[in-house]
Protein backbone atom coordinates (compact mmCIF):
# COMPACT_ATOMS: atom_id res chain seq x y z
CA UNK A 1 0.00 0.00 0.00
CA UNK A 2 1.51 3.33 -0.66
CA UNK A 3 1.03 6.73 0.79
CA UNK A 4 -1.56 7.85 -1.48
CA UNK A 5 -3.96 4.74 -0.87
CA UNK A 6 -5.85 5.17 2.51
CA UNK A 7 -5.85 2.51 4.41
CA UNK A 8 -8.83 1.09 6.06
CA UNK A 9 -7.21 1.08 9.15
CA UNK A 10 -5.24 4.57 9.29
CA UNK A 11 -8.81 6.50 11.16
CA UNK A 12 -6.43 7.05 14.01
CA UNK A 13 -7.43 9.24 16.97
CA UNK A 14 -4.97 11.44 15.96
CA UNK A 15 -5.31 11.33 12.62
CA UNK A 16 -9.03 12.71 13.12
CA UNK A 17 -8.23 15.39 15.27
CA UNK A 18 -6.19 16.72 12.31
CA UNK A 19 -8.89 16.89 10.17
CA UNK A 20 -11.24 18.44 12.47
CA UNK A 21 -8.69 21.36 13.36
CA UNK A 22 -7.68 21.41 9.89
CA UNK A 23 -11.35 22.79 8.73
CA UNK A 24 -10.93 25.97 11.16
CA UNK A 25 -8.91 28.88 10.40
CA UNK A 26 -5.26 28.35 11.91
CA UNK A 27 -6.40 24.88 12.47
CA UNK A 28 -2.98 23.34 11.66
CA UNK A 29 -1.64 25.97 14.04
CA UNK A 30 -4.05 25.01 16.58
CA UNK A 31 -3.37 21.22 15.73
CA UNK A 32 0.54 21.37 16.33
CA UNK A 33 -0.67 23.78 19.56
CA UNK A 34 -2.54 20.76 20.97
CA UNK A 35 0.34 18.13 20.14
CA UNK A 36 3.10 20.08 21.94
CA UNK A 37 0.60 20.26 25.05
CA UNK A 38 1.15 16.38 24.92
CA UNK A 39 4.48 16.29 23.84
CA UNK A 40 5.65 19.47 25.41
CA UNK A 41 9.94 18.68 24.88
CA UNK A 42 9.18 18.97 20.95
CA UNK A 43 8.26 23.08 21.75
CA UNK A 44 11.35 24.01 22.20
CA UNK A 45 11.88 23.57 18.43
CA UNK A 46 8.63 25.63 17.36
CA UNK A 47 7.42 22.79 15.10
CA UNK A 48 4.06 23.36 12.98
CA UNK A 49 2.59 20.67 11.20
CA UNK A 50 2.18 21.43 7.69
CA UNK A 51 0.82 18.07 6.30
CA UNK A 52 -0.41 14.65 7.89
CA UNK A 53 -2.06 11.59 6.25
CA UNK A 54 -0.99 7.97 6.41
CA UNK A 55 2.35 7.78 5.43
CA UNK A 56 3.70 11.08 5.54
CA UNK A 57 3.93 14.00 7.91
CA UNK A 58 5.67 17.69 6.91
CA UNK A 59 6.59 19.86 10.25
CA UNK A 60 8.45 23.09 9.90
CA UNK A 61 10.33 24.89 12.39
CA UNK A 62 11.73 28.80 12.05
CA UNK A 63 15.42 29.21 13.09
CA UNK A 64 15.51 31.25 15.97
CA UNK A 65 18.05 32.29 18.76
CA UNK A 66 16.50 28.66 20.81
CA UNK A 67 17.72 26.42 18.17
CA UNK A 68 20.76 28.39 17.27
CA UNK A 69 23.93 26.85 17.42
CA UNK A 70 27.05 28.61 17.90
CA UNK A 71 27.62 29.47 14.67
CA UNK A 72 23.98 30.71 14.28
CA UNK A 73 22.89 27.89 11.96
CA UNK A 74 20.25 25.29 13.17
CA UNK A 75 21.13 23.37 15.31
CA UNK A 76 21.24 19.47 14.30
CA UNK A 77 19.33 18.13 17.53
CA UNK A 78 16.68 20.66 17.61
CA UNK A 79 16.84 19.49 14.12
CA UNK A 80 16.61 16.19 15.70
CA UNK A 81 13.75 17.12 17.13
CA UNK A 82 11.49 18.51 14.42
CA UNK A 83 12.28 14.84 12.59
CA UNK A 84 11.10 12.99 15.82
CA UNK A 85 7.81 15.19 15.74
CA UNK A 86 6.99 14.47 12.09
CA UNK A 87 8.08 10.70 12.97
CA UNK A 88 5.44 10.79 15.64
CA UNK A 89 3.07 12.48 13.72
CA UNK A 90 3.25 9.56 10.83
CA UNK A 91 2.98 6.81 13.40
CA UNK A 92 -0.38 8.11 14.89
CA UNK A 93 -1.79 8.96 11.54
CA UNK A 94 -0.84 5.41 10.21
CA UNK A 95 -0.54 2.97 13.08
CA UNK A 96 -3.66 1.59 13.60
CA UNK A 97 -5.33 1.77 17.33
CA UNK A 98 -4.88 -2.01 17.19
CA UNK A 99 -1.16 -1.92 17.34
CA UNK A 100 1.72 0.39 19.57
CA UNK A 101 4.32 1.88 18.20
CA UNK A 102 7.91 3.37 20.20
CA UNK A 103 10.79 4.69 18.46
CA UNK A 104 14.01 2.52 18.75
CA UNK A 105 16.18 4.69 16.92
CA UNK A 106 17.89 7.14 14.88
CA UNK A 107 20.18 7.67 12.16
CA UNK A 108 21.37 11.22 10.93
CA UNK A 109 24.21 12.58 9.50
CA UNK A 110 25.33 16.47 8.91
CA UNK A 111 26.81 16.99 5.23
CA UNK A 112 26.02 20.91 5.37
CA UNK A 113 25.01 23.59 7.77
CA UNK A 114 21.38 23.91 7.71
CA UNK A 115 20.90 28.21 6.85
CA UNK A 116 17.38 29.47 8.13
CA UNK A 117 14.32 27.47 9.07
CA UNK A 118 13.85 23.84 8.17
CA UNK A 119 11.25 21.96 6.43
CA UNK A 120 11.47 17.91 7.91
CA UNK A 121 9.03 15.28 5.67
CA UNK A 122 9.24 11.53 7.34
CA UNK A 123 7.32 9.71 4.74
CA UNK A 124 7.29 6.06 4.45
CA UNK A 125 7.40 4.47 0.66
CA UNK A 126 4.86 1.61 1.54
CA UNK A 127 2.61 1.18 4.17
CA UNK A 128 2.71 -1.79 6.01
CA UNK A 129 -0.14 -4.41 6.34
CA UNK A 130 -0.48 -4.38 10.40
CA UNK A 131 -2.77 -7.14 9.91
CA UNK A 132 0.49 -9.34 9.61
CA UNK A 133 2.35 -7.71 12.39
CA UNK A 134 1.97 -10.09 14.41
CA UNK A 135 4.83 -9.51 17.25
CA UNK A 136 7.38 -6.92 16.88
CA UNK A 137 8.55 -5.41 13.94
CA UNK A 138 10.62 -2.44 12.94
CA UNK A 139 9.70 -0.30 10.40
CA UNK A 140 12.18 2.51 8.86
CA UNK A 141 10.88 6.01 8.71
CA UNK A 142 13.08 8.03 5.95
CA UNK A 143 13.17 11.82 6.68
CA UNK A 144 13.87 14.05 4.44
CA UNK A 145 15.18 17.72 5.57
CA UNK A 146 15.54 21.33 3.76
CA UNK A 147 16.45 24.07 4.59
CA UNK A 148 15.26 27.86 3.75
CA UNK A 149 17.90 27.89 0.88
CA UNK A 150 16.40 24.53 -1.00
CA UNK A 151 19.16 22.37 0.55
CA UNK A 152 19.60 19.14 2.43
CA UNK A 153 22.13 20.11 5.59
CA UNK A 154 20.46 16.81 6.60
CA UNK A 155 19.88 13.03 5.96
CA UNK A 156 18.06 10.75 8.71
CA UNK A 157 15.73 7.73 9.03
CA UNK A 158 13.86 7.27 12.42
CA UNK A 159 13.03 3.29 13.10
CA UNK A 160 9.84 2.46 15.32
CA UNK A 161 8.88 -0.37 16.40
CA UNK A 162 5.59 -1.93 15.61
CA UNK A 163 3.69 -4.48 17.76
CA UNK A 164 0.06 -5.45 18.53
CA UNK A 165 -1.60 -4.13 21.48
CA UNK A 166 -2.06 -6.32 24.33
Amino acid sequence: MTPDTPSPLADTPTLRLWKKATALPFGSRLFTAVVSLKAPYFRTALPHVVEMRPGRCVVRGPLWWGNKNHIGTFHVIAACNLAEFAMGMVAEATVPTTHRWIPVGMQTAYPAKATGGLTVTAELAEIPDFSQITSGTDIPIPLTFVDAAGNEPITGTITIRVSPKK
